[in-house]
């Protein structure tokens, strides 16, 4: 029979897969995997993507009978080797929309078209491809409620799932090769706690979230200390489970505005995808060109002490160490620790980027940086600059119990709920009968927050002037 090959990508699973189902009808089906770091550049996987990568690709190994061929460097040499090698007569991969992903599969499909190979690529990763989702004039949307609602909508119903195919693999023989992509460290095996990397995990955690979490999603999923998120955002960026089987699936379980809610936000994946795509340079430059002349601080010792979750400021303390600890940030949480970042701290986005892209399970090009640009004020249909989360008043009424800030800084659990959120303004009779000393088990914060307000808005005004004069010496 003939040989083809199934060159799997951020599509680890066999249920749902178009490529792949294309690619067991074709014939005898070769299953490949890639690490690309060459032409990832810099945007090559960041430490805690890897360690999640490592057992993502061992239960898919698992789900192939042990035939899954895994190889580090550039596909553009390496495809066509192993399609030459094995006598492959055609590719199959699932498209991808990371800017240097198109621009390298843009480059081999046409090789391997000239070397006589049958070549497809399949949508197995979005609900809409990018470009079907447009206005009626043919431009891309930059606000998400009418991308939503009129874009996707025009675009169709999403597909509804696809079985898993059945397989005849092309046997491996003797092992040629290792991926171990874990880190010298036990942060690997503590960091993955309770997650369950992989096609049977992301089906279970969809089930738990279904049957626990969906009911009371539009009101609860601002609360990190409930179990109204999905948590599928790890799975979903490595293709563990498509898009399409999360929709179908809420859809049979529940109506109303919860459905809804949840629904949007699966829209907003693909909003950021949309993003991207049409603006290949997100992850690096400012959308709203104001921003080019924001003036960011360098200040490594304050952007240290964030990452850390030292900054004296609990809720965004607890947000940072959730990262640290479990490679997961509750999207709430995420908001309120960004808004620290760029608007009290006046750091610059992308260095939060940059962090969130190392130790993120769910580290996604695209969901990244429209998310951070949201934050900042500088992306498509982004938060005001203006809107500055107040870290204490966001975690008494997010984290009304304290629950999820104790569990995360425990050094200061002692205290009361009044003075949970802002312990420095605590009595001492309060701060001494808690067993807490400012400073020594807990810091001071790093900054003050009302007059970082007050800073952050001139720092933008500041920008607004500066934009207005560029705009009018370039008039």
């Amino acid at each position: 029979m003939t040989t083809v090959i199934h060159w799997f990508r951020q599509d680890l699973r066999l249920a749902d897969n178009p490529a792949l189902c294309a690619a067991a009808r074709a014939g005898s089906v070769l299953p490949v995997y890639i690490l690309d770091d060459q032409n990832a550049g810099d945007w090559a996987m960041g430490a805690a993507s890897r360690v999640w990568l490592h057992h993502s690709l061992c239960r898919l190994n698992e789900s192939l009978s042990g035939n899954l061929r895994l190889f580090r460097g550039d596909p553009e040499i390496l495809i066509p080797q192993i399609a030459r090698d094995n006598n492959a007569t055609a590719v199959f991969w699932t498209r991808a929309y990371e800017p240097w992903r198109m621009a390298r599969d843009a480059a081999l499909k046409a090789d391997l078209k000239t070397k006589g190979l049958r070549v497809e690529s399949h949508n197995g990763a979005l609900l809409w491809e990018p470009f079907d989702v447009k206005k009626p004039d043919g431009s891309p949307y930059r606000v998400f409620s009418p991308f939503f609602r009129k874009g996707c909508r025009a675009a169709g119903e999403p597909r509804a799932p696809l079985a898993a195919p059945l397989l005849d693999l092309v046997p491996i023989g003797t092992d040629p090769n290792r991926l171990d992509l874990l880190p010298g460290q036990s942060w690997a095996a503590d960091v993955t706690g309770d997650w369950q990397p992989g096609e049977a995990g992301a089906r279970d955690r969809l089930d738990r979230f279904l049957e626990d979490g969906l009911a009371g999603y539009k009101e609860g999923r601002n609360f990190p200390a409930q179990k109204n998120v999905s948590r599928l955002s790890p799975h979903l960026h490595f293709g563990e489970i498509s898009p399409n089987q999360v929709w179908h699936a809420a859809r049979l379980r529940i109506e109303g505005r919860d459905l809804d809610h949840f629904l949007s936000e699966l829209g907003w994946r693909e909003f950021s995808h949309s993003l991207l795509f049409h603006n290949p340079d997100l992850p690096s430059e400012n959308l709203l060109k104001t921003f080019d002349h924001f003036p960011w601080r360098d200040d490594p010792q304050s952007l240290r002490l964030w990452q850390r979750g030292q900054t004296g400021i609990p809720i965004v303390d607890a947000g940072m160490r959730e990262l640290w600890q479990t490679g997961y940030m509750h999207n709430r949480v995420r908001m309120i620790v960004g808004s620290f970042l760029v608007k009290n701290l006046l750091i610059d986005w992308r260095h939060g980027q940059r962090w969130f892209w190392d130790t993120l399970f769910d580290a996604d090009l695209a969901n990244n940086a429209a998310s951070w640009q949201w934050i900042a004020g500088s992306g498509a249909d982004a938060a005001p600059y203006f809107r500055i989360f107040n870290p204490v008043t966001q975690g008494q009424k997010f984290d009304p119990n304290g629950d999820y800030t104790r569990h995360f800084v425990p050094e200061i659990a002692a205290l009361p709920d009044k003075y949970l959120f802002n312990p420095w303004e605590a009595p001492d009779s309060i701060l001494s009968a808690a067993g807490i000393r400012l400073g020594e088990c807990y810091p001071h914060p790093i900054v003050d927050l009302k007059a970082s307000r007050i800073r952050a808005l001139d720092a933008y005004a500041q920008a607004r002037d500066a934009a207005s004069r560029h705009a009018g010496d370039n008039g």
